[in-house]
């Protein structure tokens, strides 16, 4: 019985610390790019966009499609960013599963 208790204390801990990552993350910002930097976009740890910058020669009304381009791979840029960004700040917390007793596929 005090196993178990001391697993809960453990797992509530671990509760704790993964909704003040979840808020941390909020704070944080990566920046992806596209096309040497003449698209950048700015998103956050919760992969919001909060910005999106196109540098102004980069822009040429008869070529749109190479600016739609540029844009969509500066947006999955900065998402594939905020993604492992996330993945390593759950990860240092996740990593300290194995002393739960856990079984193996439950920790993913």
């Amino acid at each position: 019985m005090g196993q178990q208790f001391k697993m809960l204390k453990q797992l509530q801990q671990m509760q704790a610390r993964m909704s003040k990552i979840q808020e941390e993350l909020g704070e944080k910002t990566v920046t992806g790019s596209a096309g040497g930097g003449m698209v950048t976009v700015v998103a956050n740890g919760h992969q919001k966009v909060l910005s999106v910058t196109v540098k102004p020669e980069v822009v040429d009304p008869g070529d749109v499609d190479m600016l739609q381009d540029l844009v969509l791979a500066a947006v999955n840029d900065a998402l594939e960013k905020a993604r492992d960004l996330a993945a390593r700040e759950m990860g240092t917390l996740t990593g300290g599963l194995g002393g739960l007793g856990l079984p193996p596929g439950l920790m993913g």
